[in-house]
């Protein structure tokens, strides 16, 4: 049987879009999970402020702590991967609001990693040992290699 020329592009356009479909479906796609703070929102959160202020302008913290004053930690991620494959986390950051003895807010920082070390982005340091360091090392510890407050 011989394929008319018309019916021939109908078939042809078909079979491309189907192509494109199916190719589609194996980019890669980038999931992002938790509180993602714009710098602006952030910025609202300033000295002072109560823990009841804190939570109406970020929303309900992932954790809390209770040491010293206590912390609020408002964790997000961004994870890639390609359909029917296991998703690779690519970034976290985390933001510690931190309060003082009387409950209001000392300071704030933006945790992430910067040359595979965790960096705040806010103060622009490397956590001191010590003290909360070993809660915001925990935080980052699936992400990266090592001991991300190794100075090596």
């Amino acid at each position: 049987m011989k394929m008319t020329s018309g019916r021939h592009i109908a078939v042809s356009v078909a079979l491309a879009a189907a192509l494109v479909v199916s190719l589609g479906g194996c980019a890669t796609q980038t999931s992002k999970h938790g509180h993602h703070f714009s710098a602006a929102e952030i910025q609202q959160v300033q000295p002072g402020m109560s823990k009841e202020q804190v939570q109406l302008t970020l929303g309900t913290p992932d954790t809390t702590a209770t040491i010293d004053g206590g912390a609020y930690y408002y964790i997000a991620s961004t994870t890639k991967g390609a359909p029917f494959m296991e998703a690779k986390e690519v970034d976290r950051k985390v933001v510690v609001v931190y309060f003082n003895p009387t409950g209001s807010v000392d300071r704030v920082a933006r945790y992430g990693m910067k040359d595979g070390k965790v960096f705040d982005f806010i103060n622009r340091e490397t956590p001191a040992h010590g003290g909360d360091s070993s809660i915001v090392k925990e935080l980052f510890r699936n992400l990266g290699q090592g001991n991300p407050f190794d100075s090596n």
